[in-house]
């Protein structure tokens, strides 16, 4: 089962950026979908973005326009690029894998999370 690290989360002023970092501890050439989450205490993990093995990318309403999610198959690393950053993106963010067996059975795995604190 493939391990995720995330890195990258800090401190930063508003309108700063920051780049997050998902490191896997294997190949994610075949991993279908990859994304990125944030959860503040007492609410959900949202997604912020995911993206496909084929560069299919998609965004939270929240930060489309102003974060980019990438993906390195040959370096086993997926990215968030977070420009513009607002105090209200402030979470820990997390990193998640999806997957399905060849006979159809999901599998999912989650980063520990790095903070993202946004000062205003």
């Amino acid at each position: 089962q493939v391990q995720l690290v995330e890195s990258g989360g800090g401190l930063v002023q508003a309108g700063g950026s920051l780049r997050l970092s998902c490191a896997a501890s294997g190949s994610i050439f075949s991993i279908p979908m990859i994304g990125w989450y944030r959860q503040v205490p007492g609410r959900q993990r949202d997604l912020v973005a995911d993206i496909t093995n084929r560069g299919g990318t998609n965004y939270a309403d929240s930060v489309k326009g102003r974060f980019t999610i990438s993906r390195d198959n040959a370096k086993n690393t997926v990215y968030l690029q977070m420009n513009g950053l607002k105090p209200e993106d402030t979470a820990v963010y997390y990193c998640k894998a999806e997957w399905s067996s060849p006979f159809g059975r999901r599998y999912d795995a989650w980063g520990q999370g790095t903070q993202v604190t946004v000062d205003e």
